[in-house]
């Protein structure tokens, strides 16, 4: 009687740069709706390139903010969002698990590639930005912007997540994602010029867009960082571990 040896599980690093390529393959075959994205960052910078505009938001630095933010904002909220909740209904993530992949291995792939997007839209955003206001942020600012752009877009995505966890249908997912987007634009747009009156203006300078709009204005005038920078970089961060544990706790990896 002879036993047979089950085959050896492939080595974790193999398993990982597999689902990366894969990944990385759907980003090139997408990346229509990147350049997209980039459309409202790029317009925001443009209509408001007056000086009376510029002193209406606060300056340069929440104009440039509030531009990345919208970008990182429309990919991680409406663009993964969707993505993983279609791929659920497809049941390409109920095929995923049966492979030697471990969970956490396909989700970290995908919000690898994420975050490389972010990271294209913040540095476009900055450039024109920088163009078009006629500022000349440093090395190191650059490297601080691209540092806050990582955490705004985990912040973002992290909303995202929670969304596809407490949302099973593709299409509630996509009508969930579009209102919020919308109440989010309107909170970082009205709230920072303050036409919603005082309390609503708290309420928009403490939301995931108003503290993202801090924290990038606040590496691009390093000499004027307040306690209020500190604290958006701490709500940032509360954001990130309630939502995203809201995502983790509730997220099924089928349609049913």
């Amino acid at each position: 009687m002879t036993s047979s040896t089950p085959p050896a599980a492939p080595p974790l690093g193999l398993v990982f740069t597999s689902l990366l390529r894969a990944d990385f393959l759907v980003f090139l075959k997408h990346r229509r709706a990147l350049i997209i994205s980039m459309v409202l960052p790029v317009f925001l910078l443009v209509s408001t390139s007056s000086d009376k505009a510029t002193h209406s938001f606060g300056g340069a630095g929440f104009i440039i903010g509030l531009a990345i933010a919208y970008g990182l904002l429309s990919t991680s909220l409406i663009g993964y969002a969707l993505t993983v909740a279609r791929d659920r209904e497809k049941g390409v993530f109920q095929r995923l698990r049966v492979t030697p992949a471990p969970t956490w291995t396909i989700m970290t792939s995908r919000l690898a590639m994420q975050a490389v997007a972010n990271l294209i839209i913040a540095i476009v955003a900055v450039i024109i930005g920088s163009q078009i206001h006629h500022i000349s942020p440093s090395a190191a600012q650059y490297a601080l912007v691209l540092g806050v752009s990582i955490l705004a877009g985990a912040v973002f995505l992290s909303i995202g997540q929670a969304l596809v966890g407490l949302v099973k249908s593709a299409d509630s997912v996509q009508a969930a994602a579009r209102v919020l987007f919308a109440a989010l634009i309107l909170l970082g747009l009205l709230g920072q010029t303050g036409a919603l009156g005082s309390f609503w203006g708290s309420v928009a300078r403490w939301s995931p867009v108003g503290v993202v709009m801090t924290l990038f204005n606040g590496v691009l005038n390093l000499h004027a960082w307040y306690s209020r920078d500190t604290l958006s970089l701490v709500a940032c961060l509360g954001y990130i571990v309630v939502f995203a544990g809201i995502g983790i706790r509730w997220f099924q990896w089928d349609a049913r």
